[in-house]
C-alpha cells in the first residue's frame, strides 16, 4: 500500500488557501486536503497551471505525508492521463482527482483511472459521484478513493447516509480497498452523520470545522470560568 493511503482517515480540509491549511494543520485535526479547479479559482489561484503547481507543491510539503488531492482540468482522456502523471510527480503525497464520467456521460474516465492506478501507480480519487453504484464501479476500476457528494445527494431529495452505508457495505463485502470520501458538506451535522454511516473520510470547508469546535454554551461556560477566575486572581495577588 502506498504512503498516500496509509493511516489518513478522518477529516480532510476542503480549501486551497494556505493560511487556512496552516491553521487547522497546526491543531492536528485534519488528515488531508482536497482541492478542485473551482476551489482554486475561488481561493485566488487564477494565474493558470504554473500557479496551481506552485500552490499544490507548497500545500503538499506542508501537510506531508498526509494526502493532497489535485483535480485534472480537462475531460479529454489523453489530457487527463498527461495531467495526472504530471500532477502526481509534483509530490509523493499528491493524489489526482478524476470525475466518474464526462459532462455528457462519456465513459473514458474509468479506463484512464484503471490505467493510472494499475500501470503507473498513481493514486486516483474518483469524484463527483452521487450514488453507491457509481462508487462501486470506480472501486472495481481500482480507484484508491471514491468520492460521494453527500450534500448534493441530499439536495436531490435523497438521504446521503443511505448511499454511504450502501457503499461501505459493498466495499467491505467485496473486499475492495478503496476508501470512501464524502464531500459537498453543507452543515456541521453532515460530518458526524457521514462518519457514523461508514465514511472513511469527510471533506469539510474551514467554516464547518470551526462550527464543530465552537459551541455557544461552551462560550458561555468559558466566560463564567474566566469571570470567577478573575475574582480568585484578585484575592490571590495575580
Amino acid at each position: 500500500m502506498s504512503v498516500k493511503q496509509q493511516g489518513h482517515e478522518g477529516i480532510f480540509l476542503d480549501t486551497g488557501k494556505l493560511d487556512e491549511i496552516k491553521r487547522f494543520h497546526a491543531m492536528g485535526i485534519i488528515r488531508g486536503v482536497t482541492t478542485n479547479p473551482s476551489i482554486l479559482l475561488r481561493d485566488g489561484t487564477a494565474d493558470g497551471m504554473d500557479a496551481i503547481r506552485r500552490s499544490s507543491i507548497e500545500i503538499a510539503k506542508l501537510i506531508a505525508p498526509m494526502p493532497l488531492s489535485v483535480e485534472v482540468t480537462r475531460n479529454d482522456p489523453e489530457i487527463m492521463m498527461k495531467q495526472a502523471l504530471e500532477f502526481s510527480g509534483w509530490a509523493e503525497n499528491i493524489n489526482v482527482k478524476i470525475t466518474i464520467h464526462g459532462p455528457q456521460g462519456e465513459l473514458d474516465n474509468l479506463r484512464v483511472v484503471h490505467e493510472l492506478e494499475h500501470r503507473h501507480n498513481v493514486r486516483i480519487n474518483v469524484t463527483a459521484m452521487m450514488s453507491a453504484q457509481q462508487c462501486l464501479a470506480a472501486a472495481m476500476a481500482g480507484a484508491s478513493y471514491v468520492s460521494l457528494f453527500g450534500g448534493r445527494v441530499n439536495n436531490m431529495g435523497y438521504d446521503s447516509r443511505q448511499e454511504v452505508r450502501r457503499t461501505r457495505n459493498l466495499l467491505d463485502q467485496l473486499r475492495l480497498p478503496s476508501r470512501i470520501i464524502v464531500g459537498s458538506c453543507r452543515e456541521v451535522l453532515n460530518i458526524v452523520e457521514w462518519f457514523e454511516s461508514g465514511a472513511h473520510i469527510v471533506t469539510a470547508p474551514p467554516a464547518l470545522i470551526e462550527g464543530m469546535i465552537v459551541h455557544p454554551y461552551t462560550k458561555e461556560t468559558v466566560e463564567m470560568f474566566l469571570r470567577d477566575g478573575r475574582t480568585i486572581d484578585k484575592t490571590s495577588g495575580f
